[in-house]
């Protein structure tokens, strides 16, 4: 579970609710089931509008993935990765083979699948960024599609507004109820920037995170891979791979994979 995600959703409409009673306010005055169904229902069959059925269902899952670590396991690609050049360079790149079957990385098995089978580095390069770059493209659609969350939301919230404005006006003669209608009517607007800001814009950064670092673990699986192949000493192997880590963990790997 991503703590920083729920600390992060909490964290900020709690502040929401407590600039407003802070400011003398009450909560009460921000809740109202119609403009809450206009802006969120509204915004998300407007979603559906825009995709299909099965992406505009699929949202959900998607943004449950932001509340959610991704586990890629560097230190054990690259110690895997390290086994299997000390292999390679030992017996040959066929001994590779026996020990295929074992990998649970189907990204890594494909490539050194493709080494065993005596393929060319470039086309091994090229097959291995097309299914990364393909990767990328699904990553990207679902991400496009909470981000289309975002800018419906605000743009339902002013329609909300407009509707309230235009039962306000039809009824002037009690000025009593002027302001407090004014005040409801804007509620939908409040709404619609809430759900973009606060939800579905912070939803797409953590998401583009994911992306990034699982589209690292990848390039350096690809690195490693083509590095198998061209017979490179198990040790440069491993600088290599080290290079994708930040500073702070590529030292703390380190002592580990370099310790002999």
């Amino acid at each position: 579970m991503d703590i920083s995600s729920i600390i992060g959703v909490i964290g900020a409409f709690g502040m929401v609710i407590f600039s407003i009673v802070v400011g003398g306010g009450k909560v009460s005055a921000i809740m109202d089931l119609p403009s809450f169904l206009m802006v969120v229902l509204g915004s998300y069959f407007a979603l559906l509008l825009s995709y299909t059925l099965s992406e505009g269902l699929g949202v959900f899952a998607v943004i449950a993935r932001t509340f959610k670590v991704p586990v890629f396991n560097e230190q054990g690609m690259i110690t895997k990765l390290m086994a299997f050049s000390e292999k390679a360079r030992r017996e040959g790149l066929l001994a590779l083979e026996d020990e295929l079957e074992d990998l649970d990385d189907e990204f890594m098995k494909k490539g050194l699948r493709l080494v065993v089978d005596g393929t060319d580095a470039a086309i091994i390069r090229d097959l291995m960024e097309l299914e990364l770059s393909q990767m990328q493209g699904r990553h990207a659609n679902k991400i496009a599609i909470v981000n289309q969350w975002a800018a419906l939301a605000p743009g339902l919230g002013m329609l909300g507004t407009v509707v309230g404005l235009i039962g306000m006006l039809q009824n002037l003669d009690d000025k009593a109820a002027i302001g407090p209608n004014m005040a409801l009517a804007l509620v939908t607007t409040l709404y619609g920037s809430m759900v973009a800001n606060l939800l579905m814009i912070p939803f797409c950064a953590k998401l583009r995170g994911h992306d990034a670092s699982e589209t690292m673990v990848k390039e350096m699986i690809i690195e490693g891979v083509l590095s198998i192949q061209a017979g490179d000493n198990t040790r440069i192997l491993a600088m290599k791979l080290l290079a994708y880590l930040n500073p702070t963990d590529r030292s703390a790997v380190e002592k580990e994979v370099l310790k002999d």
